[in-house]
């Protein structure tokens, strides 16, 4: 079993050494096997009481080193400088089978330095919810963290109402965001920001340091990665809700799940953060934050780059979002050599949203239904929309530029279904599954994550799982409480 400390070991001052709180009356309730199948970590240690003794007792290899990280952010358009892992450790990094470093970070640890007046603890309600969600953004290609494992407890803790303690650990490449670049620029720590450096372009982008400027080439990567995250976003109807920079990964990964949505009926403002009054990170602004918070990392880069190289770094951003949006959403309607600009028929595309907008359809099961369609049979289409003569004017369109593809209509159907899922994390599936749990009942919780696993798979046994939410299902508020 591989397991280091590089960043506690190498960039110690950059945080705090802390040790694991163990909650009250805690149990593991849920291992990813599958995931940990993928890692360098022996399945041994996640049987109980193996693993509770190596990550709660101090000398156990999962507790000796953790480390709570600083870092700062831009929350809600403000700066701030009060910000690190105030109820998440850094336990160490494994590998994944590629042999390419995967972080071990165990959220709900406890107190840190970082806690704010905080109890340093994470609720079951939205550990239940990140570790669904990573989980169905990593099955359906959008790059995520993952949960490998859920423990849960009888301890009490004081949200907006009274919850129960867990914790969890997840993983990805590693933890760190644009918000560690941005604390140690802005309070002037440039010996620490140059070893922040040192160690993303020794230990992540290996591959940039024969770069003629690996300062130009790292922020370029974190551009396109951002860029193509963000539109997969866009594509998969996903608002993160939450998009300050400290909740921006350098590694192109959806990270620190709040509260999320995936979209039901199509709004394009469509809001999932009932705290966010504003709409500032409503679905449809999603892109233009993202940039926003990549110009607010470009400074960290300001001693390495001049403002010409930056900014000739950040001009890479919209042309690779919307090239590389327009071709996955050319693909979701079936029309071959997407990525030619001349065969994405963007038009096409705009108008088909601007119908499901109009008309309040909900977007995936609109794209699942197209993904089934075959000329001569427009009736299940049609009849899903409530003006049939807009959609009949739209599909007559649809039609004439399918006449134009060179593939049968079974190759499209089938290329269409294996990119337009069946099943999404609906905001009502996951609350079904939390209130569940929140009685003991895990059932529901194990049953959703095996369905999200095969989102493009049939799975006719599962089919009320792929229905549209009730009413009282679109209207669910999700706290950026944990």
């Amino acid at each position: 079993m591989y397991l280091a400390h590089t960043y506690a070991q190498q960039l110690a001052d950059l945080g705090s050494q802390v040790r694991v709180q163990a909650p009250q009356e805690a149990w593991l309730a849920h291992v990813n096997h599958a995931l940990l199948a993928d890692l360098d970590l022996d399945p041994q240690l996640f049987e109980q009481k193996r693993l509770f003794a190596e990550l709660f007792e101090a000398q156990g290899i999962l507790n000796r080193q953790a480390m709570a990280q600083k870092y700062g952010g831009h929350q809600f358009g403000q700066w701030n400088p009060q910000l690190g892992d105030g109820r998440g450790l850094l336990l160490g990094e494994t590998r994944d089978m590629q042999g390419k470093p995967v972080d071990l970070h165990l959220k709900g640890a406890g107190q840190t330095p970082y806690s704010r007046f905080g109890d340093g603890r994470a609720v079951l309600r939205s550990t239940l919810r990140e570790y669904l969600v990573g989980e169905a953004m990593h099955h359906l290609g959008i790059p995520s963290s993952r949960s490998l494992c859920l423990i849960a407890s009888q301890e009490p803790v004081q949200r907006e109402q009274q919850e129960t303690a867990a914790m969890m650990i997840r993983t990805c490449q590693s933890h760190i965001r644009f918000g560690h670049f941005e604390y140690f620029f802005h309070s002037g720590q440039s010996d620490k920001l140059q070893r922040l450096f040192d160690y993303c372009l020794t230990q992540h982008f290996s591959d940039l340091q024969g770069c003629d400027n690996p300062y130009l080439a790292l922020l370029e990567r974190i551009v396109l990665t951002t860029a193509e995250l963000v539109a997969k976003w866009q594509a998969f109807g996903f608002a993160h809700g939450v998009m300050n920079t400290d909740n921006m990964s350098i590694h192109g990964i959806s990270f620190d799940f709040g509260p999320y949505a995936f979209l039901d009926d199509f709004q394009q403002d469509f809001i999932c953060n009932h705290s966010d009054h504003q709409g500032r990170y409503a679905f449809d602004r999603q892109p233009g934050i993202a940039l926003w918070n990549l110009n607010a990392l470009a400074h960290a880069f300001s001693g390495h780059l001049d403002i010409d190289q930056l900014k000739q770094a950040l001009a890479h951003y919209e042309p690779h979002l919307l090239s590389h949006y327009f071709d996955l959403m050319a693909k979701k309607l079936g029309l071959q050599n997407a990525d030619e600009q001349d065969n994405r028929d963007e038009k096409l595309i705009g108008d088909w949203l601007s119908m499901l907008s109009q008309q309040r359809r909900d977007y995936h099961c609109a794209f699942r239904l197209l993904s089934h369609y075959q000329p001569g049979q427009e009736a299940p289409l049609l009849d899903y929309f409530i003006n049939r003569d807009q959609a009949s004017q739209w599909l007559t369109r649809y039609q004439q530029k399918l006449a134009t593809q060179p593939q049968s209509h079974q190759e499209r159907q089938q290329a269409m279904q294996a990119i337009n899922p069946k099943f999404v994390l609906r905001n009502y599936l996951a609350q079904q599954a939390i209130e569940q749990a929140q009685q003991g009942e895990f059932d529901e919780f194990e049953r959703l994550f095996e369905v999200l696993k095969h989102p493009f798979t049939e799975q006719p046994q599962f089919d009320t799982y792929a229905k549209p939410p009730p009413d009282w299902g679109k209207s669910l508020e999700i706290s950026c409480s944990s």
